[in-house]
């Protein structure tokens, strides 16, 4: 296993399912704690059939842990769930007692795009949406894209977008790549908690059937790799 301080890269083909959680550990050294028990226990195990990249995201409130790892497909999933994933889970609680572990899911990436001008994401943003299925969460997904190939003037501190979609239809996740986490927050203020205005944008933010859970800054702890 090798520990790297890259970004996972999601533009690559032989991902074929995404697996993300997220940890409240609460204060940032409870945070920075479970980061490390987690890099200790996947070093003294060995690595998982299927998994190309596991990241392990703190978030910039210095109270959540977004874990993000890319598999090869389901089976390689079920097969490291049923042999494996307890016992890592077992040697992390036992380091940090009291983890809440909440929003995990299984996804796929629907659609997805990145500008192509060579500079590096310095913080990743998780954006978290419900909508009342497979469809709902498509048809959101596409106006966001109408939107961003409408609007002239984007934001010039984003680089990157991709919009997965969970087994059941029900979750999107949005991982962000942004240059930092104060460009994304003055967007947002700009543009009364969108990335820009228009109709086009207010359809986004108004669609039936969809609620925005949450919207979390990260920087990058580490990603490992076979």
């Amino acid at each position: 296993m090798r520990v790297t301080e890259q970004l996972p890269d999601l533009t690559r083909t032989d991902a074929g399912v995404a697996l993300s959680s997220e940890w409240l550990l609460g204060t940032p050294e409870r945070q920075r704690a479970a980061a490390e028990a987690t890099v200790a226990a996947w070093q003294d195990a060995d690595w998982p059939e299927g998994l190309l990249s596991y990241a392990i995201y703190l978030d910039t409130d210095g109270e959540l842990i977004r874990h993000y790892s890319q598999w090869t497909d389901e089976a390689a999933v079920d097969a490291y769930a049923s042999n494996g994933r307890a016992a890592r889970a077992g040697r992390i609680d036992a380091a940090v007692p009291g983890i809440e572990r909440r929003d995990a899911a299984r996804y796929r990436i629907y659609r997805g795009s990145r500008a192509d001008d060579g500079r590096i994401p310095g913080t990743v943003v998780a954006v978290r949406v419900d909508t009342d299925g497979p469809e709902r969460s498509r048809i959101w997904i596409d106006a966001v894209f109408d939107a961003l190939g409408a609007t002239q003037n984007l934001p010039t501190g984003g680089i990157g977008a991709f919009f997965h979609i969970s087994d059941d239809g029900t979750h999107i996740l949005n991982y962000a790549e942004w240059t930092t986490p104060q460009a994304h927050i003055e967007a947002l203020a700009a543009n009364h908690g969108a990335i820009a205005q228009g109709p086009l944008w207010t359809r986004v933010q108004t669609m039936q059937a969809v609620r925005q859970i949450s919207v979390k800054r990260y920087h990058l702890h580490q990603t490992l790799t076979n």
